[in-house]
């Protein structure tokens, strides 16, 4: 009797909490009590065909070409019509709706809003919360670029099975097949906010994949071991590398989304807190563990560009504070569409996705309300692939250090369509207010890959470049998605750069700290070296540069009054060409 009454007083919570629009992203408190209760586990109410799909499947990156952008009409919904005003720009919007009641008062809003409604599709299905990404369908394309196909893990939110239906609904709207991960032995618990792939078979995840499928897991999954997942996501996903990272001590649903993305296939943007503040130090040692171990699907290392993690309104950081990002960004098609929180903080975001961009729209929704629940922009919307897409796959070209040793620039793609493709070109032009010059690419061996040679250009130049391709069905695509007005670009010049060994320089501890006047910054380097030594506050903003130029070899010490300053907490970081190095300074 106790079970039983237990378990009653349980579930009347679950159904009360579930009502609720504003269920967050992480763990409800109803949720909560239900995975300490025992082994609970919540059937969904329907799945797909649960075994894995019956070909080779290839996961989609999410800069690919998508059809459509799906959302759930529930919290927030002036965000969501913001993301229904840029993303109806580019695609259909589904928009899955718990009523009739519901879809009704969208369209209004929508209407209202200017929103373009030719671009908007109202699909009337039970759910229970806004955070589609985590519960949504994954897409995959049979042998890389045919049949498009639904993925559909177990939900880890038991308090939400009308969420966990969703994928089988699209399914069936889209009469796409959807194969679920529902039925032991390969019963997969996995979210979609802690899954990130590059289209080419690599994908990136925290360890909270292993934790929820580990021995005694409330979910009836398994349970599984670290090569027993790898291999359902192979054989359901496709993913031939799955890198998983150590959850963090304060994102406490640990996806992955909240403080990292792929921009594209070879470069991670990582979210930065200042030294030694959050889960920067957690997420600097998991960026390394991948850069030390992981080189790029194209063989070659990750380049890393960092974007700050903005503190909240009142000043803190996670756990004190809001755990704002601006890595929670979704693409759609030729828009980027990024979370904005303060407009000090949202204009350096945008700068950075636009210079790793160029051509693309990239907007800033404000995600204040939200935030607190710990998800943004990319947690409450889920892409929709292309049925047939044309899929270009090329590593841009770096700059040339010495131009006059060579005759041109072989520009490769891998080029795929399920008809086959009658031809490629890449297009250049060293002046984007002038044509682009076509160049044709010839099919290597009659396979897949296209080459072709963009001629030699003078010396200081920069090349900017675009590859178009048309299949056999006569459609025809661009990479990046943006061209012409987006495109890849590099350098050539005549400098032959001679390959040195880094020298080393480093910081010592800043002396007195706590400070109240002059305050001492030691340096030791290696040799002469050029560096900066700059001084910024806790929201990111440099004060000052203590010093800028050659530190002489050997120990050196530099000087800021800080009886100038407000009492607070500082950073100096110090600068080179390869690496920062940051120490915290008090003042009093």
């Amino acid at each position: 009797m106790k079970h039983l009454f237990t378990f009653s007083f349980l579930w009347l919570a679950l159904v009360v909490f579930a009502q609720d629009d504003l269920l967050p992203r992480g763990f409800s408190p109803a949720e909560r009590a239900l995975l300490d209760w025992e082994q609970f586990a919540l059937p969904p109410s329907a799945v797909g065909i649960e075994t894995p799909p019956p070909y080779p499947v290839r996961h989609m990156a999410e800069w690919e070409e998508l059809q459509a952008l799906a959302i759930t009409w529930r919290s927030y919904p002036q965000i969501l019509t913001q993301i229904a005003f840029h993303a109806a720009q580019e695609v259909k919007v589904i928009i899955f709706c718990n009523t009739e009641s519901v879809k009704n008062t969208a369209q209004n809003t929508l209407q209202v809003a200017g929103v373009n409604m030719a671009n908007i599709e109202f699909v009337v299905a039970a759910n229970n919360s806004v955070w589609i990404r985590d519960y949504g369908p994954n897409c995959v394309y049979a042998n890389d670029t045919q049949d498009l196909n639904f993925i559909d893990w177990v939900y880890n939110r038991p308090a939400r099975p009308k969420d966990d239906a969703i994928p089988t609904e699209a399914g069936t709207y889209l009469n796409i097949p959807v194969y679920s991960t529902t039925a032991n032995p390969e019963r997969l618990v996995n979210t979609g906010g802690n899954f990130m792939s590059d289209g080419l078979g690599t994908a990136f995840a925290s360890k909270l994949i292993l934790e929820e499928n580990a021995l005694n897991n409330p979910y009836n999954a398994g349970p599984h071991t670290e090569p027993e997942i790898d291999a359902i996501m192979n054989d359901y996903m496709g993913i031939e590398r799955y890198i998983k990272m150590e959850t963090l001590p304060y994102d406490f649903i640990h996806h992955i989304d909240m403080h990292m993305r792929l921009l594209d296939e070879e470069t991670l943007l990582v979210g930065q807190y200042p030294q030694g503040i959050s889960d920067g130090p957690q997420i600097e040692a998991n960026l390394q563990y991948v850069l030390d171990n992981f080189n790029s699907s194209f063989g070659t290392p990750y380049k890393v560009v960092r974007v700050l993690q903005p503190p909240a309104s009142n000043g803190a950081y996670p756990p004190l504070g809001d755990y704002r990002t601006y890595t929670n960004a979704v693409f759609v098609n030729k828009t980027i569409i990024i979370p904005g929180y303060d407009v000090q903080f949202d204009t350096i975001a945008l700068r950075i996705y636009r210079e790793n961009h160029p051509g693309y729209k990239v907007v800033a929704i404000n995600c204040n309300d939200m935030i607190s629940a710990s998800g943004a922009l990319h947690c409450i919307t889920k892409e929709i692939g292309a049925p047939n897409p044309l899929w270009i796959v090329h590593q841009r070209l770096p700059d040339v250090p010495n131009n006059n040793a060579v005759s041109g620039y072989e520009v490769s793609a891998q080029i795929k369509h399920r008809t086959g493709i009658a031809n490629a070109q890449v297009f250049y032009t060293i002046d984007t207010t002038q044509a682009y010059e076509p160049v044709p690419l010839q099919s290597t061996g009659g396979g897949d890959d296209w080459t072709g040679v963009i001629p030699h250009q003078p010396n200081g130049s920069k090349v900017f470049y675009y590859i178009s391709a048309t299949a056999n069905s006569s459609k025809t695509q661009v990479r990046p998605l943006a061209a012409p007005m987006g495109y890849y670009e590099f350098n050539v010049n005549d400098v032959v750069s001679e390959v040195k060994e880094p020298l080393g320089v480093e910081m010592g501890e800043i002396f007195p700290n706590p400070a109240s006047a002059i305050t001492v910054v030691p340096v030791n380097a290696g040799g002469s070296l050029f560096a900066s030594l700059e001084l910024f506050d806790v929201f990111g903003r440099k004060i000052r540069t203590i010093f800028e130029g050659n530190f002489p070899s050997g120990p050196s010490r530099y000087y800021f009054d800080a009886a100038a300053l407000a009492s607070g907490t500082y950073f100096v970081s110090l600068r080179t060409e390869t690496e920062t190095t940051t120490r915290r300074v008090v003042v009093k």
